[in-house]
């Protein structure tokens, strides 16, 4: 258990550091997006209503320490400004908008792909030399090396421009609106085929190849030749002994990846505009959208921090050595 509290400490010394640098950084950056707004009306908006701006944005003439405490009460309260790009919505109410997009596209293929990495490594590795171990890694390694936005763009050349398969972009079809209804669902399954088979087979390759590598070192260990000589079931030596010590580092890396759903796959939801949380942040770039890139750096960090949390918890419960260190 004190492995735990102290990797909780850690993170939660990480996340006071992210608060300090989202406070800080905006502030150090040239100009305001109070002066943003008013410079883009061109002269149509009375220079008397900047200061009402201001204080809309929370810039007032305060010491930086009782702004950064105005700050942290409004984070509690979960306000997070208003945006620049979308003014005057809520940053809040845009993060919202991308996120189920997100989730669903991200979250779900993230998920699929550490799954399906996982366990044909494991087999790869149990059944060496095998059709499985000897052609498919080196093929997934193959379409992992090139970068996802281009197996994104041949994707949408091949199978929406030219063959007409796939829809060319876009969360759903423009034409229907959003609801729960059989019609959309499939409109939604439809537009998000491209992306996800994208983003899969880019990653796909890399959690093979880790969980295969860990796993030959794992059935060379003295336990798994003690389990053999015991007359233990294969499937039971598989599955209880080598997959559960051997996914250990891919589990790791799974936490990273897990924490990074949130800020989606920027050139991919770009490519397919994909109305997700990385097409969001790229806008927010393009834009000045200090306070919307405010916010999503927060709930990336965030996500970050307790996907890492989680992912410390079940090592703990699955790693013998973890728990016996503390």
């Amino acid at each position: 258990m004190k492995f735990l509290v102290q990797k909780f400490f850690l993170y939660c010394l990480a996340a006071i550091g992210a608060l300090v640098i989202n406070f800080f950084l905006p502030r150090l950056l040239p100009g305001d997006p109070a002066s943003m707004i008013f410079a883009r009306f061109q002269g149509r908006l009375d220079p008397a209503v900047i200061g009402d701006l201001k204080a809309t944005f929370g810039l007032v003439d305060k010491p930086l320490f009782e702004q950064f405490l105005t700050y942290l009460s409004s984070l509690m309260h979960g306000d997070f400004g208003l945006s620049i790009a979308y003014f005057p919505a809520k940053v809040t109410d845009v993060i919202a908008q991308g996120l189920l997009w997100t989730v669903f596209l991200t979250g779900v293929t993230v998920l699929l792909s550490f799954s399906l990495g996982t366990i044909l490594g494991a087999f790869a590795a149990w059944n060496r030399r095998s059709v499985l171990d000897r052609y498919l890694p080196p093929l997934l390694t193959l379409l992992g090396s090139f970068p996802y936005f281009w197996l994104a763009m041949a994707m949408v050349f091949v199978f929406a421009f030219t063959l007409g398969w796939m829809p060319l972009g876009h969360g759903y079809d423009q034409a229907l609106e959003p609801q729960w209804s059989w019609t959309f669902v499939i409109s939604v399954l439809q537009h998000s085929f491209l992306p996800a088979l994208s983003i899969l087979l880019a990653t796909v390759g890399g959690w093979m190849l880790g969980m295969r590598n860990a796993m030959i070192s794992v059935l060379g260990s003295d336990y798994i030749a003690l389990a053999k000589a015991k007359g233990l079931s294969p499937h039971r030596i598989l599955w209880h002994y080598a997959v559960r010590n051997a996914i250990l580092p891919n589990l790791t890396g799974f936490g990273m990846a897990l924490g990074f759903i949130l800020s989606g796959s920027l050139l991919t939801e770009i490519i397919f505009s994909y109305p997700g949380q990385g097409y969001l942040l790229v806008q927010a770039v393009r834009n000045q959208d200090y306070p919307l890139m405010q916010g999503l750096f927060l709930c990336i960090t965030f996500s970050v921090l307790v996907a890492n949390w989680m992912v410390d918890i079940v090592t703990y419960y699955l790693d013998p050595k973890t728990r016996e260190a503390s």
